[in-house]
């Protein structure tokens, strides 16, 4: 962990000192980058819904499922 500070000092001098790219995104891409960006946060969504189910009922904080008349 002693070249940590070291590391994050020589990536900001990378990301400070750019090189021209030369390089062409067309709008097929956008829109990839996009539908990936979507996915991932409604899978992330699904994901903690369901861990917080499971966890609930593990821990017996769940919703009761018989219902008494």
């Amino acid at each position: 962990m002693k070249h940590y500070p070291h590391m994050i000092l020589a990536l900001l001098a990378l990301l400070a000192n750019p090189l021209a790219a030369h390089a062409y995104i067309d709008p097929g891409a956008g829109s990839l980058l996009l539908q990936l960006l979507l996915g991932g946060v409604a899978g992330a969504f699904v994901f903690f819904r369901l861990f917080k189910q499971k966890l609930f009922s593990l821990l017996g904080l769940g919703k009761d499922d018989q219902k008494s008349d």
